[in-house]
């Protein structure tokens, strides 16, 4: 079997609370996923909620890598969603373990768009 992406979904708890309300600190890792694992940036667009937390997104040329935070409960949920084999969405995802400093972060992997039979590429231009 053949899939066009993979997405990784990260529970990522406990981790530092003054970091997830840092909206360029927030931005800047989240663009620093996407350089480590070594897509394409194309575009992105945050926001950042009163009184806490923020929501965010880098559209790659891949794909994406979304995340949102409640500094309230020292919690972020983030996903990265890659097409192709150019990239290594592991590393970004083990980039924002390390910089929100996570002590229980857990990773769920799945293949997407599964294409039985047929040759999948996704190619940057």
């Amino acid at each position: 079997m053949n899939a066009l992406g993979k997405h990784l979904l990260l529970e990522l708890k406990d981790c530092n609370k003054e970091v997830l309300n840092d909206l360029n600190f927030v931005k800047d890792s989240l663009h620093a996923a996407a350089n480590r694992c070594g897509a394409t940036v194309v575009s992105e667009s945050f926001y950042q909620f009163a009184p806490y937390g923020i929501s965010g997104v880098v559209i790659i040329a891949e794909s994406h890598l979304f995340i949102h935070t409640w500094p309230e409960y020292g919690y972020a949920a983030a996903d990265i969603f890659t097409c192709g084999n150019s990239t290594q969405p592991e590393a970004a995802a083990k980039l924002l373990v390390e910089r929100l400093e996570s002590k229980s972060p857990s990773l769920i992997e799945l293949s997407r768009g599964i294409l039985e039979g047929s040759q999948v590429s996704c190619e940057v231009k």
